[in-house]
């Protein structure tokens, strides 16, 4: 297979990592160009040179280019797998967290939802829409793949600033579910068959059945899920948050309670605010360690290759990038638990210019959303409260209006004041200076 595949922000040592290795798994991509493509030269230069010893020692299963130019990287692209950050992002996430709930809000988390998730999204959209932009003109064919966060947001800012270029976002969460419910259904996860709907980071498990038999499997799934998640119940994943709102609303939230916190005014109510600041820690901690064994890694390289350890993982890595990619190239119509697309009439209560998370089946065309309908009135209120501020929070930053970011914090249930908003917009724009846009 001769396919060229661009990783952008390929110095990420979690994305970025796991796309390479699981390409080196892929027999479907043996013999296609990966060029790794990144503005940080020496991250860039030391990713290359370990993936490239790895490459050698299978056999140079794929050919491998680098470069930090975009027009090269781009050209004759047929897939983009972007993963980019911007800045030191754990010292961001960090005052995305804490400064909000100074000037009185009770967001929880700050990432992708609450004022912070609106601060994160000002500060990596503009530099997403260049790639994009980029991209539509250069590789005007070519799919392209996001996981950069905020996702909805992004990928809501990419549909309104690019006509013709294909695209999904991607985020890991369904493996909560990939894991848990083999173990309650004591089934392999490819007999069962999991459908969802809602936003990234806000979703909820609308359908399970049994591939083998055709069996409806939601009934017995509702009869076990709180006693079994109440056994295996993990702070940083579900938790007093999940419970409640299953209970309330009737259907299971996948995404773990810090994650769908951020977006509620309940969240700071049903969560311990130590609990947000750890799960911070525990990722910059991972995230430092990862890149630790590159560097260490990469200095054996410098002294002698032979001492160099392989840095796949052994198998593939759970996520669905390249098994996405596999599927268009050979037509599969195969089925994703999770992806995000735009709605398009999938859930039709909800605004149709909106980027949902949900299942899909992919081919040839593309990945396609499974047909859900109407969901329940009370998941669709609250799913649409946060349609409204991702809509004033792109369209903020896709304008240069100052008034719109306010008016996107003011109306957050965890800000519900413009003073409040106004303070923190204030008091961030000259933290984060160098990254947010100059509103005007």
């Amino acid at each position: 297979m001769n396919k060229k595949i661009v990783l952008v922000g390929a110095g990420s040592v979690s994305f970025g990592s796991a796309s390479i290795n699981d390409i080196f798994y892929s027999d479907v991509l043996k013999g296609s160009t990966v060029v790794l493509h990144d503005i940080n030269k020496d991250k860039l230069e030391m990713i290359y040179n370990l993936i490239m010893l790895e490459n050698e020692r299978l056999g140079n299963k794929i050919n491998i280019k680098r470069t930090t130019d975009r027009t090269s990287a781009f050209k004759e692209a047929d897939f983009i797998i972007n993963s980019i950050e911007v800045g030191d992002r754990y010292k961001l996430w960090r005052q995305d967290y804490e400064i909000p709930r100074k000037h009185g809000s009770s967001q929880i988390l700050g990432e992708c939802g609450g004022p912070g998730g609106s601060f994160h999204a000002w500060r990596i959209i503009p530099p997403i829409l260049d790639i994009v932009k980029d991209a539509e003109k250069i590789c005007p064919h070519a799919f392209f793949i996001n996981f950069s966060n905020p996702l909805s947001r992004v990928c809501l800012a990419i549909k309104r600033s690019v006509e013709d270029l294909k695209f999904i976002g991607l985020c890991h969460q369904i493996a909560f579910m990939v894991r848990y419910l083999p173990r309650m259904f004591k089934e392999s996860i490819t007999d069962l068959r999991i459908k969802v709907g809602g936003l990234n980071h806000f979703a909820f498990i609308l359908g399970l059945v049994n591939l083998s038999t055709g069996k409806d499997l939601m009934s017995k799934f509702n009869k076990k899920a709180l006693n079994f998640f109440k056994e295996h119940e993990n702070r940083f994943e579900f938790s007093t948050l999940t419970f409640e709102l299953y209970r309330r609303f009737g259907y299971f939230p996948y995404v773990g309670d810090n994650h769908i916190g951020e977006f509620l005014q309940i969240g700071s109510e049903f969560t311990d605010s130590q609990d947000m600041v750890d799960w911070i820690d525990v990722n910059d901690r991972m995230g430092k360690f990862v890149y630790g064994r590159f560097q260490k890694n990469y200095k054996r390289f410098k002294r002698d290759t032979n001492t160099v350890k392989s840095m796949l993982f052994g198998r593939p890595s759970g996520e669905r990038a390249i098994p996405i990619i596999e599927a268009i190239i050979n037509d599969k119509n195969s089925y994703e638990f999770a992806v995000n697309i735009a709605n398009d009439g999938i859930i039709e209560n909800l605004p149709q210019d909106l980027i949902l998370e949900c299942s899909a089946t992919v081919n040839k065309e593309g990945v396609h959303g499974v047909k859900i309908g109407n969901i329940p009135k009370s998941i669709a209120a609250l799913l649409r409260i946060e349609a409204t501020i991702q809509d004033l929070c792109v369209e903020a930053v896709l304008t240069g209006s100052k008034d719109l970011a306010i008016a996107c914090l003011a109306i957050d249930p965890n800000v519900g004041s413009f003073e409040m908003a106004e303070n923190m917009l204030d008091e961030m724009s000259e933290l984060q200076r160098k990254f947010l846009p100059k509103f005007k």
